[in-house]
């Protein structure tokens, strides 16, 4: 099997599993990996993350040029985005996570801290999460958005949407979308209960530890 072959295969694994355990529902969501010769592999329009065909996703040449597969997410935007401000990203997740979306609309979440310090396993997968502004879907805004960023974010969370994570692989980038939901569900039922919060002294301790990106 060729190191494409795998990779085709493990974006439809990992979609899969996402899927089967309701982080993603019907045909909502997205997912792209960098290929070894600069390219991209995304999943197809309308598609479910539960039935993606390895042998049907798009594939972009390294010029951005759409070469074969089905026709790509019209999230594109998004993807393209998070590629060219992040040149560590060699894969990016888009989902319609359930609790993510919830704590989006509540009316108290910081905009530039979306996850409140609950544990140091987002703090160290995510850093700081932006919450951005609520845009029709496949609206070349939201890439906009996203470059207006200059690269300083590894997530942002779609207002009403879902949360979007670029990582080094896709294993990566799924193992940091997953963190975000559960901190988020995390979130919702602690919210209006007055949780313990880590300390900024505690958030420090991780960031320089796990050298983790901190933008303040």
């Amino acid at each position: 099997m060729t190191e494409e072959a795998r990779l085709r295969e493990l974006i439809c694994t990992l979609a899969k599993s996402l899927f089967d355990r309701g982080l993603t529902h019907g045909s909502t969501g997205n997912i792209s990996a960098r290929t070894s010769d600069g390219g991209l592999l995304v999943s197809p329009t309308g598609t479910s993350f539960g039935r993606l065909d390895p042998s049907r996703l798009s594939r972009f040449d390294a010029e951005g040029r759409h070469v074969s597969g089905g026709k790509p997410t019209k999230e594109m935007p998004l993807h393209s985005a998070f590629y060219d401000t992040r040149s560590q990203a060699g894969a990016v997740v888009h989902l319609h996570s359930c609790h993510a979306v919830a704590w989006s609309m509540m009316p108290d979440v910081d905009e530039d801290d979306f996850l409140p310090p609950l544990t140091p396993y987002a703090i160290m997968q995510l850093g700081r999460v932006k919450l951005l502004p609520f845009f029709r879907p496949g609206d070349p805004a939201m890439g906009d958005a996203v470059r207006g960023l200059a690269g300083k974010r590894s997530a942002v969370m779609l207002a009403n949407h879902g949360p979007v994570v670029a990582g080094k692989d896709v294993e990566a980038a799924c193992n940091a979308i997953e963190e975000l939901e559960a901190t988020a569900r995390l979130a919702m039922l602690t919210c209006g209960c007055r949780p313990h919060l880590l300390k900024g002294a505690q958030i420090q301790d991780i960031v320089t530890t796990f050298n983790v990106e901190w933008e303040a």
